[in-house]
C-alpha cells in the first residue's frame, strides 16, 4: 500500500481553484459517455485481470463516473473519497484490502456501492500536471499490491485519456473563440451574478439554507420543514434564489449548488435528530432543478448521502415541479422510481402551474401535492378559483396523495382550505422562510404547535 504523504482533507484551496479552471477547461462534465474512453477502461480491465476499471472526474462536490467497464458503478459525493486521496498523494493510490487498514474505514464504506476490497488509482492529469481525474482499478477480492512496472502501465493508460482531454480542451477553446467573434459585445455589468460570482460564493460559503415549516392545518403542528437557499451577500446582503439561480442553471453551476444543498439539508437535519429524537419525525423537503433531476447517478448520489450523515430516507424530500419531467417522460419514471425505491418521499411542487397535471400524474408516483399559491391566493376572488383548488384536493385523495397548499397568507385562506379538506399548509401566515436558528426555536415550542393567527400580521416570525 502506498502511504499517503498529507491529510486526504488538506487541499490547498487556491491549487483547487486552479485545478477545476483547467478541468473545466476541457467540457469533460456533464456529457454523455464516449466510446474511445470505455476503450480504455475495458483494456485496462482486461489487462489487469480486475472486476471494474472506472474513469472519473471530479468538481467541487461529485464524482462524474465517465466511462467504466464490468461492473456498474455509481456516482460518489467528492468528500474524503479516493479522488481526495490520490489529490492528497499527487500520485498512485494502492490499497490492497480496504478492510485491513482503518485509515480507510470512510473509503470502505463509500466503496461499498462498488463491492470492492481492492483498488488501485492514478491520476488523469491536464497538460500542465493539474489532476483533473482518476482512473480506478477495482476486483471484490483482496490481492497483492502493483509492482512498480504495472503502475507505469496504468499511468500509460491514464496519460492516453490526457491526450484526448487535450484535444478535447483544443476544440473547445477554438470553437469559444469563433462564438464570442460573432456575439455582440456586453457590458461586463449588464450580467450579474457572473458565473465567477457564483463560484466564488460556493467556494466562500456564502449560501445558506432557510427553512420554511409546513403545518397540519387542523392541529397548526409542524410536520415538515421545506429547505430554501439564500445567497448571503457581503454588500448586497441577502439576495433571494429567483435572482441568481437562473443564472446558476445557464453557466452550469446549478450542480455543485444543487449538490450544496442536498448535502447541507442532510447535515442539518442529522443534527436536529441528535438534538431530539422527536424531530426525526420531521420530512425536510429539497427542491431540485430540472437540471440535477435528469442526471444520471441522482438516486445513488443521495443513497450515499443519507448512509453518509445516517439520515433515514423518510426525513429526505424531494421536491420536483412539472415542468422538470415533461422534456423526458421516460427518464423522469426511471428516476423517481429510484428515488421512491429508496423510500424518499416524492413531492410534485408548484402542481397546476405545468402541463402535465392531468395526462401523466396517475402514472407518477407522488406522495404528496403542493398547490402552487397562485391558486391558493386566489381562492377568495371568485368561484372558478376556488373550484380549481378544490379539484386538486379532491385528485390527490383520489390518487391516495397528500397535499400542501403553499402561500396561505390570510387566516380567510386558512378557513377556506380547512373547509375544503385541505390537510396540510405552509405560508406567511405561519412562518416566513426563516434561519436555522429560527426554526429550531419555533420546533421548541411545546407539540411543535404554532400559535393561532391572531391576524394577517405575520412579521412576529
Amino acid at each position: 500500500m502506498l502511504q499517503m504523504k498529507k491529510d486526504i482533507g488538506g487541499i490547498d484551496h487556491l491549487c483547487e481553484v486552479d485545478r477545476l479552471a483547467a478541468l473545466h477547461s476541457t467540457g469533460i462534465l456533464d456529457t454523455a459517455p464516449e466510446s474511445g474512453y470505455d476503450a480504455i477502461t475495458r483494456l485496462a480491465a482486461e489487462y489487469f485481470q480486475v472486476d471494474t476499471a472506472v474513469l472519473c472526474f471530479a468538481d467541487e462536490s461529485r464524482i462524474w463516473i465517465k466511462s467504466h467497464w464490468g461492473k456498474t458503478v455509481r456516482e460518489l459525493p467528492r468528500k474524503n473519497s479516493i479522488f481526495d486521496m490520490v489529490l492528497a498523494e499527487d500520485g498512485p493510490v494502492v490499497v490492497p484490502d480496504i478492510s485491513l487498514h482503518p485509515q480507510f474505514a470512510v473509503l470502505a464504506l463509500r466503496l461499498k456501492c462498488f463491492d470492492a476490497v481492492f483498488l488501485a488509482s492514478v491520476p488523469v492529469r491536464s497538460f500542465d500536471g493539474k489532476i483533473l481525474g482518476i482512473l480506478i482499478l477495482l476486483c471484490q477480492e483482496p490481492r497483492a499490491g502493483l509492482e512498480p512496472e504495472e503502475i507505469c502501465t496504468l499511468e500509460n493508460l491514464a496519460d492516453m485519456v490526457a491526450n484526448q482531454l487535450e484535444l478535447r480542451r483544443l476544440r473547445k477553446s477554438f470553437s469559444e473563440q469563433g462564438e464570442r467573434r460573432l456575439l455582440p459585445a456586453v457590458a461586463p455589468d449588464e450580467v450579474w451574478p457572473s458565473k465567477a460570482d457564483l463560484k466564488h460564493a460556493l467556494d466562500e460559503r456564502q449560501f445558506v439554507l432557510y427553512y420554511q415549516p409546513e403545518i397540519d392545518l387542523l392541529t397548526r403542528r409542524i410536520i415538515g420543514l421545506e429547505a430554501l437557499i439564500r445567497w448571503v451577500h457581503p454588500e448586497r446582503g441577502v439576495i433571494q434564489p429567483m435572482d441568481f439561480i437562473p443564472q446558476a442553471e445557464q453557466n452550469g453551476l446549478i450542480l455543485p449548488i444543487g449538490d450544496w444543498v442536498l448535502s447541507e439539508a442532510c447535515k442539518q437535519i442529522q443534527q436536529w435528530s441528535q438534538e431530539d429524537p422527536c424531530y426525526g419525525a420531521l420530512r425536510v423537503g429539497v427542491n431540485l432543478s430540472a437540471r440535477q433531476f435528469s442526471r444520471i447517478g441522482l438516486a445513488d448520489h443521495i443513497e450515499v448521502l443519507l448512509f453518509e450523515f445516517g439520515v433515514s430516507s423518510s426525513q429526505l424530500g424531494i421536491e420536483i415541479t412539472e415542468s422538470s419531467l415533461i422534456p423526458n417522460i421516460g427518464a423522469a419514471m426511471e428516476v423517481l422510481s429510484c428515488l421512491r425505491r429508496l423510500g424518499i418521499s416524492l413531492l410534485m411542487d408548484d402542481f397546476g402551474t405545468g402541463y402535465s397535471s392531468l395526462s401523466y400524474l396517475h402514472s407518477f408516483p407522488f406522495d404528496v401535492l403542493k398547490i402552487d399559491r397562485s391558486f391558493v391566493g386566489r381562492m377568495i376572488e371568485g368561484d372558478q378559483p376556488l373550484q380549481i383548488v378544490r379539484t386538486i384536493i379532491e385528485l390527490a385523495r383520489v390518487l391516495g396523495m397528500d397535499v400542501v397548499a403553499e402561500g396561505i397568507e390570510t387566516r380567510e385562506q386558512y378557513n377556506l382550505l380547512l373547509q375544503l379538506g385541505c390537510r396540510f399548509g405552509q405560508g406567511y401566515l405561519f412562518a416566513r422562510p426563516m434561519s436555522v436558528e429560527a426554526i429550531s426555536s419555533l420546533l421548541r415550542l411545546p407539540g411543535c404547535i404554532l400559535p393561532y393567527p391572531e391576524s394577517d400580521e405575520v412579521t412576529r416570525f
